[in-house]
């Protein structure tokens, strides 16, 4: 068996706020990680995932439970460049070009990717010679993620890593990360684009209110919504289509009938043995699907993300 490469263990952090003046962000959370897993943490505002992203990261203490990271603490990780971060806060020098901002951090560390490995990674050569503040977001973040591969991290931690890129460089960002976890990294990523974890997570953990209430293969959290959608073409009257059996609800589009159903078998034998319909297809829930049905919605007290 794989020797966990991180281990959350009933870790809990409240801060002062909420009705009973203490608001728990993160709420006795126990979570394995694997050597060149890529997992996604979803959850709506609130739910805990930069609190335990803070943790993970040694930047804030848990108030009970344990965390150990390539066996030891998580400090000790970032310490000895066991630990590489892209995270939303945190500044770059604005003065300093791109290329001059990768070589200072890499002059603080005893051992590095060379800088030119990393620039090309993460695709900045073309911008090498612009100052950091004259950078896009989605440039800025490119550059970030070059100093987080710089220390050849075995953990890779992203909170919203590709904010203000485009589609283009959304993908080649995430063809990266695909490569790296094949490589071995531990890739962790917090995100708002669930299509994003959608396409890139192997493994998906759902937060809401500081616990965690979905884990497991992305594929397995979406069916968690428990519904699929079958679409057809077929010249159907009204009660044609009332007549299929296990159906949620329905849409037509000329002559496209798109079917939601949580029995998607059921509703495909039917339209292929007892209709005329044809061009069948049948998709799962997408993981949007699974975030609304597995995420209670209604009124939530602020707090920390």
């Amino acid at each position: 068996m794989t020797e966990s490469i991180i281990t959350i263990d009933g870790v809990s952090k409240s801060y002062p706020g909420g009705p009973e003046g203490r608001f728990r962000a993160v709420d006795e959370v126990s979570l394995t990680f694997e050597p060149g897993e890529v997992t996604a943490i979803l959850g709506p505002n609130g739910a805990g995932k930069t609190t335990l992203i803070d943790i993970i990261l040694g930047l804030n203490q848990p108030d009970s439970g344990t965390i150990t990271v390539l066996g030891g603490t998580p400090r000790n990780a970032v310490r000895t460049g066991g630990i590489g971060a892209l995270l939303q806060t945190g500044g770059l020098l604005p003065d300093l070009t791109v290329k001059e901002t990768v070589h200072i951090i890499a002059a603080l560390l005893p051992d590095h990717v060379p800088v030119s490995d990393v620039m090309e990674m993460a695709g900045l050569n073309e911008i090498s010679s612009r100052a950091v503040g004259k950078c896009s977001g989605g440039q800025q973040q490119r550059v970030k993620f070059a100093l987080a591969l710089l220390p050849k991290p075995h953990i890779i931690i992203l909170d919203e890593p590709t904010a203000g890129m485009d589609v283009s460089a959304r993908h080649e960002f995430w063809d990266q990360m695909r490569a790296t976890a094949v490589s071995g990294t531990t890739v962790l990523f917090a995100t708002h684009y669930l299509e994003e974890a959608e396409q890139f997570a192997r493994r998906t953990v759902l937060m809401h209110q500081g616990r965690v209430i979905a884990d497991g293969p992305t594929d397995e959290v979406r069916t968690q919504a428990g519904a699929a959608h079958v679409s057809v073409i077929w010249e159907a009257t009204a009660s044609d289509i009332q007549s299929v059996p296990e159906v949620d609800s329905y849409d037509v589009q000329g002559h496209q009938v798109r079917f939601r159903t949580d029995d998607a078998d059921a509703v495909a034998r039917y339209l292929l043995t007892q209709t005329s319909a044809r061009g069948i297809t049948v998709k799962p829930a997408s993981l949007e699907e699974a975030f609304m049905q597995l995420i209670p919605q209604r009124h939530k007290v602020g707090g920390a993300d």
